[in-house]
């Protein structure tokens, strides 16, 4: 019997690692139209990508695109596990990611406030960035302006946008472009909640993410 050959097993298993299943309603798909869709009867399928099974996620997550200690916080390894815990380490400075719906922040929706960077508190994104996207992660169309630094990462050679912290180089998630959302700026910054900490505004204090999982 002839064996696939490396580059095809590959592929096969990146595929699996970052293809996420979204099953919607019709009534979805109506609010959901500018999606790309796969129909299938009364409902149908619509594909994000993020890593959703943890080891293969781990074997294909971000690759160190740039030196993590360039930034304006800096702070060795045993320092950052001082303060992080095992989970913020694995995401924010390991490039890790958190499994789909198990995020504190993927259904979160406040008019107001600031998300802002679970490593070293600098404000991220606004309350009015954030949009639903369906994709089990937290989905912002927009940053504040300079919080958020992008790096090609071509691991596997499968060009991705990481997005990192600018104050910090946490690991935040990635962006994608051009997938039809109703948005202003038609990106989707498909961000970890682990990376994230929100500060209530109307209330006051902080609000750090736990996953569900």
């Amino acid at each position: 019997m002839r064996l696939p050959s490396f580059p095809t097993i590959i592929r096969a298993f990146y595929t699996l690692s970052n293809t996420t299943t979204a099953r919607f309603s019709t009534a979805s798909f109506a609010s959901l139209k500018a999606l790309p869709q796969t129909r299938g009867g009364a409902g149908g399928t619509v594909l994000r990508s993020m890593p959703t099974i943890p080891f293969l996620g781990s074997l294909f997550s971000s690759g160190a695109v740039k030196d993590m200690t360039d930034y304006p916080v800096k702070k060795s390894d045993s320092e950052w596990r001082a303060v992080l815990n095992k989970e913020q380490f694995r995401i924010l400075r390991e490039k890790g990611t958190e499994p789909p719906y198990a995020g504190a922040y993927d259904k979160h929706s406040p008019t107001t406030g600031t998300y802002t960077c679970a490593a070293c508190s600098a404000p991220l994104y606004r309350a009015t960035h954030k949009f639903k996207s369906g994709c089990g992660w937290p989905a912002y169309f927009d940053s504040i302006p300079g919080a958020v630094v992008r790096h090609t990462d071509s691991t596997f050679g499968m060009a991705r946008t990481e997005i990192v912290c600018a104050k910090c180089g946490g690991h935040l998630g990635h962006v994608f472009k051009g997938e039809g959302y109703p948005t202003p700026t038609d990106e989707r910054h498909c961000v970890n909640s682990i990376s994230l900490t929100f500060r209530d505004e109307e209330v006051g204090g902080e609000v750090a993410a736990e996953s569900k999982v």
